[in-house]
């Protein structure tokens, strides 16, 4: 029960404490969020599920090891939001502080929860506080980015709700178990369109081609901390929804109708994503566009609905958000260094700090998926799946690791090896250093050993019966 409330308390909490000691207080309370999970997993048995039972009607918990991989990512995404902007203004804000951990309270709702009701409340709670992150601490000039992010999250949460009720009134059941156990395949094309309800929702959220117009502007104007949660971890909400809810669920008629057009989707967002971010000058631009191809591949590939596939895609999806939080984070470091992003505005950088520029290539390598890092694992399986699927769909995903190599390259070597144009520049402090050697560490490690995942996750995933 701890595990799901604590956060929320942190968050009340947050709006009466001292101003001087929020800063302290956000870092102390996020990593007792990730030690408690951390002591749990230790003690929790992955072919069982922990029932959590607070009496209510249409919100229960049940942890199983898919959940449980979900929460200590949420849980260590949160711990390194604040460990790595602990030397900027926003972490001293009250106000981000109770957001951050409302938001972490919905994640760990939507992760945790048994049943559909419940996953569709939680999934729009966490819309409240990230929404205000963005308004309060973004540099929005205009409100047209913003009000587009919303209006996007919210027409996608309505054709969820839909979805919900349409699911709740056709099978009179809203458990995970007892959805699973229904037979939706007897509601012909009506299952097709409830299952779209969902697709729709998560496409958005993802974000799959052609939903992916909010992405790249609301990136680049949220605030550090604000992009690495939209990026690590809330995206996820999506693709956990999809792994472990409409694909098991729907597995039959409704999957077969949108398993290639989904496909098809994603991989026009691999391509597109990785061409439109070799052209960027922006490096928080090119990196939201790199992140959309990279959620592409993720997508494409879950919806070959593989009990295989779907166990390396937890490792790619874990991979994705330690990629994301060590790029924007280098992002963030140097347009708080010296005021710009723009690549042509930039370099000389690795003269002057050292040590940023080695950990910066070293994120840039886990990006590229080299040997040994968990994205070599998740990739090259994810591609091969779709390979096996059809040669043309898995030969236009393989242009990722190609296209990505140019654009992460371009992001690296102008800002670090370019003409000298910053003679000054401030090195990595100890809370920056710590956060990419944790990220490093974490690559290398789900690199080398990714079946301590695989065989963790697999327990909870389900094998398609159609």
């Amino acid at each position: 029960m701890a595990l799901i409330l604590l956060p929320l308390v942190f968050s009340l909490v947050a709006w009466f404490i001292p101003s001087n000691i929020t800063r302290i207080f956000g870092l102390i309370a996020s990593a007792a969020t990730l030690v408690l999970s951390s002591v749990a997993v230790c003690y929790f048995e992955p072919s069982e599920h922990l029932l959590i039972d607070f009496g209510l009607r249409f919100v229960r918990f049940s942890i199983d090891s898919l959940g449980f991989t979900m929460i200590l990512l949420t849980n260590a995404v949160i711990f390194l939001v604040f460990l790595s902007n602990f030397k900027r203004s926003i972490t001293n804000e009250k106000r981000f502080t109770a957001l951050a951990f409302l938001m972490q309270f919905g994640l760990l709702g939507v992760f945790t929860t048994n049943t559909i009701l419940g996953f569709y409340i939680f999934w729009e709670l966490t819309l409240l506080p990230i929404f205000l992150i963005l308004y309060w601490f973004g540099s929005f000039d205009k409100p047209r980015a913003l009000l587009q992010f919303f209006l996007y999250t919210l027409l996608g949460s309505l054709a969820m709700l839909l979805s919900v009720i349409g699911l709740m009134h056709a099978t009179n059941q809203q458990t995970y178990e007892a959805l699973l156990a229904a037979d939706l395949s007897s509601l012909g094309n009506t299952s097709i369109f409830l299952m779209g309800g969902f697709l729709l929702a998560f496409a958005v959220k993802i974000p799959l081609f052609p939903f992916h117009t909010w992405q790249a502007e609301t990136y680049t104007k949220a605030p550090t901390a604000g992009t690495m949660l939209l990026s690590a971890i809330m995206l996820k909400m999506a693709l956990f929804g999809l792994l472990k809810w409409v694909l098991p669920i729907f597995d039959g008629i409704a999957t077969d109708f949108w398993r290639w057009p989904i496909i098809t989707l994603g991989i026009i967002g691999v391509v597109y994503g990785a061409v439109v971010a070799i052209r960027q000058q922006d490096l928080k631009t090119l990196f939201a566009y790199a992140s959309l191809s990279h959620l592409g591949l993720i997508a494409a590939a879950l919806m070959l609905n593989n009990f295989d596939t779907n166990q390396i895609a937890v490792v790619q999806i874990v991979n994705h958000s330690i990629v994301s939080i060590g790029l924007f984070l280098a992002a963030g470091i140097i347009e708080q260094r010296l005021g710009t992003r723009e690549l042509g505005q930039l370099g000389g950088i690795a003269k002057v700090a050292p040590r940023f520029a080695f950990w910066f290539a070293v994120l840039t390598f886990v990006s590229l998926s080299v040997p040994f890092t968990a994205g070599f694992i998740g990739e090259f399986f994810l591609i091969k799946a779709l390979f096996s699927a059809n040669a043309l769909t898995g030969f236009l995903a393989s242009t990722t690791l190609v296209l990505g190599a140019v654009y992460m390259l371009k992001a690296y070597q102008a800002p670090m090896f370019g003409p000298t144009i910053n003679a000054t520049f401030e090195d990595l402090h100890w809370s920056e250093i710590a956060v990419f050697a944790i990220l490093s560490i974490a690559a290398i490690y789900l690199g080398l050993a990714p079946q301590c995942l695989t065989d963790f996750v697999a327990h909870s995933l389900t094998q398609p019966t159609h």
